[in-house]
């Protein structure tokens, strides 16, 4: 089964779960609980917003409503989970409607930019994923087709330069069986061109963390991504692992 991906946000159902939350120097802090063996650390930032689910189930949605102008903030969610686990974003740039423009009829119209990056930590510490190209990833929701729309006085929803481009999005995309083998990897993308702001910076980045999105910052409006967290080994294992050189190898070391 298929379906069109809504352009207007819903609710998430979070599973019975209860968060609980606290600011922490610009960072929203939640802690979901849950039953699985591994307590895991998710340190997520978002231009604009993000929802998230774990091996298919809804987990968590951005502290912030999508609709609050320049809604920039980091988030760190504690929860259990059985590893791997596959996890999935709906990440979304914010638009007041399908033309992909912000500030419409004022002097500031625009097309916004997104950007996204996020990094999984064990209970010690120990990295378990982040984002970075290996991430599969679908654009959702593309406008405007042509970015001349943002000069538009009368910009109109589906029509001319304002147009755009929509996929749609298999029901099961966010299940440990979906296959993603046809979806792009992700775009990793500097901090100059994103520009991160409120809450990027409160967070103690992996060196290996990127930002990510699609090709194109600006008109890439909504953005799903996927990928296997805590795969063994650890990020942090294969550090340790040794390098296996031609002349190691004929010496017998690391083999």
């Amino acid at each position: 089964m298929k379906i069109a991906i809504p352009l207007t946000i819903a609710t998430l159902t979070l599973a019975a779960l209860s968060p609980v939350f606290a600011q922490n120097r610009g960072v929203t802090e939640a802690d979901l609980g849950g039953s699985g063996s591994v307590a895991v650390s998710a340190e997520i930032w978002v231009d604009n917003w993000f929802a998230m689910s774990v091996d298919g189930a809804p987990l968590y949605e951005d502290s912030t409503a999508y609709n609050t102008e320049r809604s920039f903030n980091g988030e760190r969610i504690t929860f259990n989970a059985d590893l791997p686990m596959t996890v999935a974003f709906e990440f979304r740039d914010f638009m007041e409607n399908d033309t992909g423009l912000e500030y419409i009829g004022e002097r500031n119209q625009q097309m916004g930019d997104g950007g996204a990056i996020a990094q999984f930590k064990d209970a010690n510490s120990d990295v378990l994923g982040v984002t970075d190209a290996s991430w599969r990833c679908l654009i959702a929701q593309y406008a405007p087709i042509d970015t001349t729309c943002e000069d538009t006085g009368d910009p109109q929803v589906g029509v001319g330069a304002c147009a755009s481009e929509t996929q749609v999005v298999p029901a099961d995309w966010t299940s440990v069986d979906f296959d993603d083998s046809d979806w792009a990897s992700a775009t990793v993308h500097s901090e100059r061109d994103v520009g991160p702001k409120d809450g990027y910076d409160a967070i103690s980045w992996d060196g290996r963390a990127e930002l990510i999105w699609g090709d194109d910052l600006e008109r890439d409006n909504i953005v799903l991504c996927r990928a296997v967290i805590g795969d063994l080994p650890k990020l942090d294992e294969l550090l340790t692992l040794p390098i296996k050189t031609p002349l190691a190898i004929d010496a017998g070391v690391g083999v």
